[in-house]
């Protein structure tokens, strides 16, 4: 649909000339020859540009732009003038104006000025509308006891630059926490940098934190900036920092005491302005005193302790997470979406969830697909959680039907495989080892099975 502009001058022959340009651009044109009617006219029709004479009877152009912002405060208005001068320009502007135009106007400036003008509107709206997806795609839903007190933590961390340490089990959504607490601090404008500090070989995590030079190391073939430096005025969220190395941590200790840091191979002093949020699965008291971890690096990054509840301390939030997440699931499957029935609920909160919100979303994920009737029913449930092993992965659901063995082999494979890659947060060395197969091998069943490989946010 074609973009409307409001073109509002005294002189008609303005009026007329403006009208026919902006409509041979393709653009509706709504008139009106004075402050008043423009007021009108934006009430009732909603227009997406204004274009605004200064010098007008009645009503001049300023104090209608004043009570066309009061009406529509997101409202893009440019102004023109025959009398210009810099500081009604200057007014105009603080007044809300996007830009301003001289008479006798320039028609190929203008016909620019407001392609540029609705361009940048639509970046904004874009933006607007990406921000929100965003915050509803890591959105904490539940509304029990436990849920409200971590909100409430939340609340209070995230106003703050202090750091913070997050434990919880592996799926109960730390990332999710690390993120509401960035979305909710001054820093929700700047970027929110993230890494998985036990997806990362060992010779690699000090160039992923702080970068390289060209040339520092062999295939280091230019200078690659690392997760702090990017991070520089947000939140850098390290995640399963239980498992970094000892060396690491010193390093990482270094940076957070001296708020710099060099890259490797260089030798320049980078300073950066960065809000550290850690989170573990692990008890990070017993890893230091197992000689894992160190003291002085805990303390360092505990100053806002947070827990997050497993799925087990919060039964009474399930039947509101997998409505939640059948329905992001069919948006994103473009599926229609469907019920869950009174026994598919009470099957849903029996049981322990020891792998937590992953393990509920990733089911909740195969009762869409698999489930043929727009209803889920319990014993729906009870057979795709049939089969499961302490290890968390799933066995070939009861009842389904496959061509020969091989293919339910490969099925079975296929979904131990990927589950065990959600488990090591996408790991494959890890996963190669729970296996207990060759790294090469687990290559090549990925490709051969067609694993998906990407992040399970």
């Amino acid at each position: 649909m074609a973009e409307t502009i409001c073109v509002v001058d005294d002189e008609p022959a303005i009026l007329n000339t403006l009208s026919s340009i902006l409509q041979d651009e393709g653009y509706q044109v709504l008139e009106a020859k004075n402050g008043v009617e423009a007021l009108k006219v934006v009430r009732s029709d909603s227009p997406d540009l204004v274009i605004l004479d200064i010098w007008m009877p009645e009503m001049d152009g300023l104090e209608a732009l004043k009570r066309l912002r009061a009406q529509s405060p997101n409202l893009l208005v440019v102004m023109m003038s025959g009398h210009g001068s810099i500081e009604t320009a200057v007014k105009a502007t603080k007044l809300g104006a996007y830009d301003y135009l001289e008479k006798p106007l320039d028609l190929e400036k203008v016909t620019i000025l407001v392609r540029n003008a609705l361009h940048q509107r639509k970046l904004e709206e874009e933006n607007i509308n990406l921000r929100i997806q965003v915050e509803r795609r890591f959105e904490l839903v539940g509304s029990s006891l436990a849920m409200e007190r971590l909100r409430e933590m939340i609340d209070m961390a995230a106003p703050a630059n202090s750091r913070v340490l997050i434990a919880g089990a592996n799926g109960t959504g730390k990332e999710l926490v690390a993120r509401a607490i960035h979305l909710k601090s001054p820093r929700h404008n700047r970027p929110f940098v993230e890494i998985n500090c036990a997806a990362i070989p060992e010779t690699l995590i000090e160039s992923e934190l702080f970068g390289h030079e060209k040339g520092a190391f062999s295939g280091a073939t230019a200078m690659k900036r690392g997760k702090f430096e990017l991070a520089d005025g947000g939140t850098l969220f390290l995640d399963e920092i239980g498992d970094m190395s000892l060396s690491t941590q010193a390093k990482v200790l270094r940076a957070l005491q001296e708020q710099q840091f060099t890259r490797v191979g260089g030798t320049k002093l980078l300073n950066v302005q960065v809000r550290v949020i850690a989170a573990s699965n692990k008890d990070l008291a017993e890893e230091i005193e197992k000689g894992n971890f160190r003291e002085d690096l805990y303390y360092r990054l505990n100053v806002l302790p947070i827990t997050v509840p497993t799925l087990k301390e919060r039964r009474e939030d399930i039947p509101e997470l997998a409505n939640h997440f059948i329905k992001s699931h069919s948006e994103e499957q473009g599926m229609k979406t469907k019920a869950l029935s009174r026994s598919a609920l009470e099957v849903l909160q029996r049981h322990d969830w020891p792998g937590n919100i992953r393990e509920l979303r990733n089911l909740m994920e195969r009762l869409l697909i698999m489930v043929p009737s727009p209803v889920i029913e319990g014993p729906d449930v009870e057979m795709f959680l049939q089969g499961r092993s302490t290890s968390s992965v799933p066995g070939i659901a009861v009842g389904t039907h496959y061509a020969s063995l091989r293919e339910a082999r490969n099925a079975f494979e296929r979904e131990v495989i990927s589950q065990k890659l959600r488990d090591n947060n996408w790991n494959v060395s890890k996963t190669a080892d729970d296996l207990k197969i060759e790294r090469s091998h687990l290559h090549r069943k990925i490709k051969l099975l067609n694993v998906e490989l990407r992040p399970d946010h």
